[in-house]
């Protein structure tokens, strides 16, 4: 029988092989749509996301977080949760089918009434995939959870693509986002063997809220701060800016999702499977922050320091403002991944009430913050929207420190040596570098610098992180 860590470290691996994959399709394919679509075209599709996203977790309701962190869930906790989807993802798409004029007159766009009817159409079909997908997060079945999420964004991206090709616009990236959806419930249902009934009980549903509104507010709240950026920039400065913006926090975001949805694939259910052993749970905290640091900031950092070069040659120098507003967002997605296993850690100690509120009061000084500097220019609101969310990390710790004894200093410990470690790696790199007149040169040699000089200084160091990675994977290819 595996043990817990055994078990970890196999979800970490499938984990990071569905994002790792899934980001590395999205930069391949990012780069095919990026030369053939228009700034316009993301702009276009932008503008409904944080509709799109709202609608979705008004959808799920935070129930799939609900059955994650029930100890045994039930066959009757699935299928109240399974219908519940059903019945809310239809309501709520007929609200936003007559909302869709509405939508089109905020952002003076006539032509987002179709579109807005076309990708709410997401939600509904996620609706179906819901419940199935937290059966198999609970059960860990990341490996089969990794090829429906790897088959999805294949299929979705040579659909995309070929469409782009067609000369179909924004209309591509919207049948993108829905194929992948589409694709990915399906395939949950192939691979998981939990089927609804209809016998019904609403029961769980009322047991389960409490903690789930909640779970479902903070992530509305949430997903409004991710977007309040395109939902200011597409009124104000229209939808070239506003796809500027959107494909460079793409860029960004395919990075700190890639190690964030990587521990989310595990964080929670480890860490309330260890509810009872308070210091063993502490124990597997820090492994995780120091990992997830470990990865996060050479990556972020690494991206930031090629940003010019990078965009200029993979999709051309019309998005050219995109690579300069890139270093900002990749500054601040270094540090996102670590407030994500922050947040899991307050959830996995049933209280998601201090989620809520710590995510709201987050929310309004963000949105007016942003409100109060639009007039400021887009750099103006990047900066301060960065320095917001690094600061809002050491909130969070506040919290997991109140519940969990993580104390500052050891957090600390856990995070600035891999933090300090990449700035000094990006600095010696871009130094030595910035003499390179040809691009691809100059994109080339900062890569294998910064991975040779990361690699040396954790092995010079004598990571602990580094050396568990390398017997992992040694283990795997023996194995």
């Amino acid at each position: 029988m595996e043990s817990l860590k055994e078990k970890t470290a196999k979800g970490l691996f499938w984990g990071g092989m569905n994002n790792g994959v899934q980001q590395l399709l999205g930069l391949a394919f990012g780069i095919i749509l990026g030369r053939l679509l228009d700034p316009s075209d993301y702009g276009m599709t932008a503008m409904l996301a944080v509709f799109s996203v709202i609608a979705n977790e008004l959808q799920s309701s935070g129930f799939k977080t609900g059955l994650i962190n029930l100890k045994s869930p039930t066959h009757n906790d699935y299928n109240a949760v399974f219908w519940f989807n059903i019945l809310a993802g239809a309501a709520i798409y007929v609200i936003l089918w007559f909302s869709a004029p509405l939508i089109a007159e905020y952002y003076n766009q006539p032509k987002l009434i179709s579109l807005s009817r076309y990708v709410f159409l997401g939600f509904v079909f996620s609706s179906f995939g819901m419940a199935q997908s937290a059966y198999m997060t609970k059960q860990m079945q990341i490996k089969q959870i990794a090829q429906c999420g790897m088959t999805a964004t294949l299929t979705s991206s040579i659909v995309s693509v070929i469409l782009a090709a067609l000369g179909f616009g924004y209309w591509a990236l919207a049948t993108q986002y829905l194929m992948y959806i589409a694709v990915n419930t399906l395939l949950l249902w192939y691979f998981s063997p939990w089927r609804p009934t209809f016998k019904i009980t609403f029961e769980p549903i009322r047991r389960l809220f409490p903690f789930s509104f909640r779970i479902m507010l903070s992530a509305i709240f949430t997903q409004m701060n991710n977007n309040i950026m395109n939902l200011l920039l597409g009124r104000y400065y229209g939808d070239t800016n506003t796809g500027h913006y959107n494909k460079a926090y793409e860029w960004s975001s395919k990075c700190f999702l890639l190690v964030g949805n990587m521990m989310r694939q595990v964080d929670q259910t480890v860490l309330v499977g260890l509810h009872d052993e308070k210091e063993r749970q502490l124990m597997v905290l820090r492994k995780m922050m120091r990992f997830t640091a470990f990865i996060s900031f050479p990556l972020l950092f690494g991206l930031g320091l090629v940003s010019q070069e990078f965009i200029v040659l993979a999709i051309g120098e019309k998005w050219a403002f995109s690579a300069s507003l890139l270093p900002y967002l990749c500054l601040c997605g270094a540090f996102m991944p670590l407030s994500t296993l922050l947040t899991d850690a307050i959830i996995s100690q049933h209280r998601s009430d201090i989620y809520l509120w710590s995510t709201i009061a987050l929310g309004i000084l963000q949105i007016g913050l942003m409100i109060s500097l639009w007039r400021k220019g887009i750099y103006t609101m990047v900066i301060a929207y960065t320095v917001l969310n690094i600061l809002w990390m050491f909130v969070w710790h506040f919290f997991v420190h109140r519940l969990m004894r993580y104390n500052l200093l050891d957090f600390i410990k856990d995070i600035v040596p891999f933090a300090l470690a990449a700035t000094a790696v990006m600095a010696v790199t871009g130094f030595v570098t910035d003499s390179f007149d040809n691009l691809w040169l100059r994109l080339i040699s900062r890569f294998v610098i910064a991975v040779i000089l990361y690699y040396a200084v954790m092995r010079i160091s004598g990571a602990v992180i580094l050396k568990e990675c390398i017997a992992f994977i040694t283990k795997k290819k023996s194995a």
